[in-house]
């Protein structure tokens, strides 16, 4: 049986800055918009912390019973490594996301009951991303999703949830947040393209190649410093502090453009993760305060 430590380590913490920041981000737009209700907003985070948690463990299982995880660099991966059975950890990633749902269904409660639509989509895109017959994240279509969930949608849902609308403030903050979390997957799949290849997961990082990926990461980790400037522009300078997150961002940069592969690409994601941070709370306290 797997150890606490190995659990732990299998739940990916250093990924949590992709379910802690945009609701922060959302926070921070919801303060610009008005008043924030904080039930409903706290709930956004306990729905955010459970997705992401339940999808680390949905695709360690998904990719464990495949034989992707066999030979890979980077977390532990339970089912892979044989440290847990496949049933154990498919068991975990249903009650991580099963807590998401009745968090989520609280939330549309005191809210709205259309979210519950939303919800719905999200808990399957979290399951088949790469779970189910024909996982989408082993077509090319992983960085869109997290684009459009942790960025889009966990952005200006925490922002409607917490304030009752969403502006052009959330619309700036989710489109930032969705290049910095993209960024996080888009490293970690090009770390994996020649295990990826071998197995026949065609992430858009293996589509793309490695010369395509590296240009696509800096595009992903340079846009969100000039939209920075343009959110500034649209609401209070004060968020021109938020460019504190060029520095990890650059940090990321450095090995993926100087061609690192494999270990050496590991210290980008937490770069990455960091910047992506960074910049949602320096951002949502500008807005706040600002």
């Amino acid at each position: 049986m797997a150890t606490v430590t190995e659990w732990i380590e299998g739940a990916r913490p250093r990924t949590l800055p992709t379910a802690i920041a945009p609701v922060v981000a959302g926070w921070g737009a919801a303060a610009w918009y008005g008043d924030i209700d904080w039930l409903p907003a706290g709930l956004a985070m306990v729905v955010s912390l459970a997705l992401v948690i339940g999808v680390n463990f949905a695709n360690d299982y998904s990719d464990g019973i495949r034989g992707t995880d066999d030979d890979r660099v980077g977390p532990m991966r339970l089912v892979g490594s044989g440290a847990a059975s496949p049933s154990s950890v498919k068991a975990a990633a249903f009650t991580c996301l099963g807590v998401a749902a009745v968090a989520g269904v609280a939330v549309a409660a005191l809210t709205a009951w259309w979210l519950l639509a939303v919800g719905t989509v999200c808990l399957a895109g979290s399951w088949f991303y790469t779970g189910g017959r024909k996982p989408y994240g082993y077509s090319g279509f992983g960085e869109v999703a997290v684009f459009v969930f942790f960025g889009l949608v966990a952005v200006l849902g925490t922002e409607f949830v917490s304030a009752g609308g969403v502006d052009g403030a959330g619309a700036f903050s989710a489109v930032v947040v969705g290049c910095f979390t993209t960024g996080v997957l888009v490293t970690n799949n090009l770390r994996d393209i020649p295990t990826d290849a071998e197995t026949g997961k065609l992430t858009l990082a293996v589509r793309l190649g490695d010369a395509g990926t590296r240009r696509l990461f800096a595009v992903l980790m340079v846009l969100p410093l000039l939209l920075t400037v343009a959110l500034a522009a649209l609401t209070t300078w004060w968020v021109l502090v938020a460019l504190v997150a060029a520095a990890p961002a650059a940090a990321a940069l450095r090995p993926v453009v100087s061609g690192g592969r494999g270990p050496e690409l590991i210290p980008a994601l937490a770069s990455t993760g960091m910047a992506l941070l960074s910049w949602s709370i320096a951002a949502s306290v500008a807005l706040a305060f600002g």
